[in-house]
């Protein structure tokens, strides 16, 4: 009896070997398996036979018997027997749902949907099992049927799908950017707005906003200035195109250092210039220290004829055109000439270089002399930078202002407000003089700047006018 017993619970078994599955980025694999079919019970014919005719066998046996002491003590064997066969079947994978025999053949239970895989194909993968239609990528949510996917954490993608999420593309070609020879991802990123491109983008001759540096991306076309210079759009849409829109930004300036008892009482004039001829008038001056690589203001000292422009140019496709100048001769009254601003320039950015020259200015009519330049470069980029945090914290731009043309920058010009753009502009003009490298605009701003905060600018210009030095 329990030969044949034991035999109707033995079964047959089958094998499938294990798919690997390492981490890392493009190197998981996974492997399809097709197993073998097992049967329900005993693999030929003369098994089936031997069996039956066991069976056969020991009924013909209890039928001989007689009712007992005997038979009691089979039938509790067989219980026992019974009891233990199904203590040995897997638990810990066994859903409520299962027949007992589909654990004493081996069964897979799929991860996925949580199912009974059968003799089907299936895949091994990330120590589970899988029916293929439930081994789904995370982003897309369709099967994965290629040999190699990505991983993130604890979920599988398709390796295109982890490289459109996963992968940065170049913000101006817009293309994935392409790793280095080692392999890695490698990019370049600007300190403040986080543009990140390619870094032959660097030596390719992308061009840059003159104002706020961003390079120009292949579907934007930035706007040609005569000199040469790119302007990007949002830049353009609060730029400073001629002299006229400049003077009643400049008279407000003016006022800002008169509000701080720092009066200017000359006139001194001003002028918006185009770059070449800022360079020749910086070529004129016999003394002053300028900002590496491009000087955008100057504070003349000395007598020049200057080629200024008159009359707003007009925008033509994707250039200014109809630029239009005029030679003015600057005659010295005084220990300032003139003032000169490069033009084109959003107006934060035209107010901030104004309010610099015109420190430069203001220390010549008061006496100071014989400053180093860090003293000096420093002491004029911390009244810039005070302007220039005056007007991005007030949340509005100054009644009069004036900008680029017609309704396009009326929202930096009319009294209530400037657009966010504008305000993210002047937060990155800040940015740009903290942060500068040079020894004299850059830390001649810090030393400054910490001596006025510890002091206060009337007792740090005092210093200075004593010492020559900032006070420590």
């Amino acid at each position: 009896m329990m030969k044949w017993l034991g035999k109707l619970f033995k079964g047959s078994t089958h094998k499938s070997s294990e798919g690997r599955c390492p981490e890392g980025f493009g190197g998981d694999d996974h492997i399809w398996h097709l197993p073998q079919s097992p049967m329900d019970g005993p693999s030929s014919k003369e098994e089936t036979e031997e069996l039956d005719h066991a069976i056969a066998l020991s009924l013909s046996e209890d039928l001989t018997k007689p009712n007992g002491s005997n038979a009691q003590d089979e039938d509790e064997e067989l219980a026992r027997a019974l009891q233990a066969s199904i203590e040995m079947a897997p638990k810990q994978n066994l859903p409520s749902h299962s027949p007992l025999h589909s654990h004493l053949r081996g069964c897979r239970i799929c991860a996925g949907c949580n199912h009974e895989i059968g003799y089907g194909r299936f895949l091994s993968c990330m120590g589970a099992v899988w029916h293929p239609h439930c081994f789904r990528c995370h982003a897309c949510h369709q099967a994965i049927s290629e040999r190699e996917f990505s991983m993130s954490g604890n979920n599988p993608y398709h390796k295109a799908c982890y490289k459109e999420l996963h992968h940065p593309k170049c913000d101006v070609c817009h293309q994935f950017i392409p790793t280095n020879r080692a392999g890695l991802i490698e990019y370049r990123a600007h300190p403040f707005w986080q543009q990140r491109y390619c870094p032959t983008h660097e030596h390719d001759d992308t061009p840059r906003c003159c104002s706020c540096e961003r390079m120009e991306p292949r579907d934007v076309q930035y706007i040609s200035l005569e000199d040469g210079r790119k302007l990007c759009l949002e830049c353009l849409d609060s730029s400073v195109m001629e002299t006229g829109e400049c003077q009643s930004l400049y008279h407000e300036i003016r006022d800002y250092y008169e509000g701080m008892n720092m009066r200017i009482d000359q006139q001194i004039p001003m002028l918006l210039v185009e770059r070449q001829a800022l360079n020749e008038a910086m070529e004129g001056e016999k003394d002053g220290h300028h900002h590496m690589p491009e000087t955008r203001g100057l504070c003349l000292s000395e007598e020049q004829t200057v080629s200024s422009i008159f009359g707003r140019p007009r925008i033509g496709g994707n250039r200014v055109i109809n630029m239009r100048t005029e030679p003015q001769k600057l005659t010295r009254r005084c220990e300032v000439t003139a003032i000169l601003i490069l033009y084109g320039l959003p107006r934060l950015l035209t107010g901030s270089i104004l309010a610099h020259e015109l420190m430069h200015g203001w220390l010549r009519l008061n006496g100071f002399r014989g400053l180093s330049p860090e003293v000096e470069e420093g002491i004029c980029q911390v009244l810039s930078h005070m302007w220039l945090e005056s007007e991005v914290t007030s949340g509005s731009s100054s009644e009069g202002a004036s900008t680029s043309s017609g309704a396009s920058s009326s929202s930096s010009s009319k009294k209530g407000g400037k657009s966010q753009m504008e305000k993210k502009l002047g937060d990155f003009f800040l940015h740009q003089i903290a942060n500068d490298s040079s020894p004299a605009y850059g830390e001649g701003f810090r030393r400054g700047n910490a001596a006025m905060v510890q002091y206060g600018l009337r007792r740090t210009l005092d210093h200075i006018r004593l010492t020559g030095f900032f006070p420590l």
